[in-house]
């Protein structure tokens, strides 16, 4: 993690993925925003995002519905912690919208999203952090592959952009 970098992290406890990607901050914020956006690379392939719902400002939804190849599904509701466009959205599965606490706590593996984007010459260095509460839920994480998931589905968020 760069010096310069206002977010703190915990190697226990958090997951971070950092890449310099080849597209503008504005062009991911929209695909990071934008539920028919988000549907079409939020999810690594095989799977799929078939619904998404988000109300961009703190207090407000982020929700996912994720199938499987086999058709399971998996839905994802959280809050909106914080937003600066073009710059940085954070959302917690712990809270539901309105910050209400989630009666199951957020699940067996409570996570707070951050992502962060930063311009970078002619493109975005862009920072994915998943805080974890405990180091059990951090290793769950890692072991489901958060780097390969989430770096699989932030090229697919490349590949889109470059298509418009």
């Amino acid at each position: 993690m760069s010096q310069d970098h206002p977010q703190q992290t915990d190697s226990k406890l958090d997951l971070v993925l950092e890449r310099i990607v080849d597209v503008p901050p504005s062009l991911v914020w929209q695909a990071w925003t934008t539920p028919e956006h988000l549907k079409k690379w939020f999810t690594p392939a095989p799977w799929q995002t078939v619904d998404c719902e988000i109300d961009l400002r703190p207090g407000g939804i982020f929700r996912t519905v994720m199938r499987s190849p086999e058709g399971q599904e998996n839905e994802g509701t959280g809050c909106i912690l914080e937003v600066i466009p073009e710059q940085r959205l954070v959302w917690t599965g712990a809270l539901l919208p309105g910050f209400r606490p989630a009666a199951d706590g957020g699940g067996d593996m409570p996570f707070t999203a951050l992502i962060l984007l930063e311009p970078h010459g002619e493109g975005t260095k862009y920072t994915a952090i998943a805080v974890h509460r405990d180091e059990a839920g951090c290793a769950q994480h890692e072991a489901m592959g958060f780097h390969a998931g989430w770096g699989a589905a932030l090229d697919q968020l490349v590949a889109m952009v470059k298509q418009w």
